[in-house]
């Protein structure tokens, strides 16, 4: 009886949570390691699940760096990267949109639907939504058919939140020619959240959050003014790793997403806790 009330006592604790979220759009980004482990992966998208279930509208972005890596590697095609970035040539291209916005994109919407949930997959194969250019590095380095979000059709994404659905969007975009590029699955989460004005953005990371030392799991800061931010940056508190993510973070609030979350996507529920609890179990930034 005991445990059946405590279990009560957290759907309370949620439901002022659900209620002020209720009709909000959250986009989550997908990559790293947790596309590469089942269980983790499984209960990520059991939680995008009740998050739709609840009145929410979930959106998943999604990378597969590490997928990609492996088909490259069977191929006997060498990774390159300059600066971070994946450099991407003819043959590397067609491997990224096999599997990216192929297997990967495919099976992400089908192990949605096979959990009890209702997804899409919106790709350069299906219904693209994503649109831009080529990148252009300021070193002039070239990296092929490597590109950036510059226009994202919301028509398409808010249809599909309007009928109960979870758009599922891999990390690649087209120019107005019909041209393909990669995109960094970072940026394009950014793109699309700005443009629907999200009420959430959330960072499904390899670490749990932005922590005072970066190697003591337990000096998490689990709420960050944009004031905050900046200054532990500048202090040198904010290792070297997460100072992009935490620029980026404060580049897309500054441009209508209402909060931006780094959890650690390899917790169980990670999601939930974030969302539907007090404390969260992530760092959550705000303008």
């Amino acid at each position: 009886m005991k445990e059946a009330i405590a279990k009560a006592d957290t759907l309370i604790e949620a439901m002022g949570w659900i209620r002020k979220f209720r009709g909000k759009t959250t986009v989550i980004k997908l990559g790293g390691s947790v596309l590469d482990d089942e269980e983790a992966l499984m209960h990520i998208l059991l939680d995008v699940i009740f998050m739709e279930t609840v009145g929410m509208k979930p959106v998943i972005i999604h990378g597969g760096g590490k997928a990609i890596n492996r088909a490259l590697s069977e191929a006997n095609i060498e990774a390159k990267f300059i600066h971070g970035r994946r450099v991407t040539d003819d043959a590397t291209l067609e491997i990224v949109q096999r599997v990216l916005a192929g297997e990967l994109n495919e099976f992400l919407t089908e192990e949605i639907e096979r959990l009890g949930g209702r997804a899409m997959n919106l790709s350069v194969h299906s219904t693209n939504v994503l649109f831009g250019e080529q990148l252009k590095l300021d070193s002039g380095e070239d990296l092929g058919h490597v590109g950036t979000v510059t226009e994202v059709d919301r028509s398409v994404i808010e249809g599909l939140l309007y009928t109960d659905q979870v758009p599922v969007i891999p990390s690649m975009c087209e120019d107005k020619n019909g041209k393909r590029y990669n995109v960094n699955a970072d940026t394009a989460a950014m793109a699309v959240a700005q443009a629907l004005g999200a009420e959430k953005l959330v960072f499904l990371s390899d670490v749990n959050g932005v922590r005072r030392d970066k190697d003591d799991p337990e000096t998490i800061i689990h709420s960050l003014s944009e004031t905050e931010a900046l200054a532990l940056i500048e202090s040198g508190q904010i290792g070297s790793g997460m100072i992009p993510k935490v620029q980026a973070c404060l580049e897309t609030l500054g441009r209508g997403v209402g909060k931006v979350h780094i959890i650690d996507g390899r917790l169980r529920h990670s999601l939930l806790l974030e969302i539907f609890t007090s404390q969260g179990v992530g760092t959550e930034i705000y303008k």
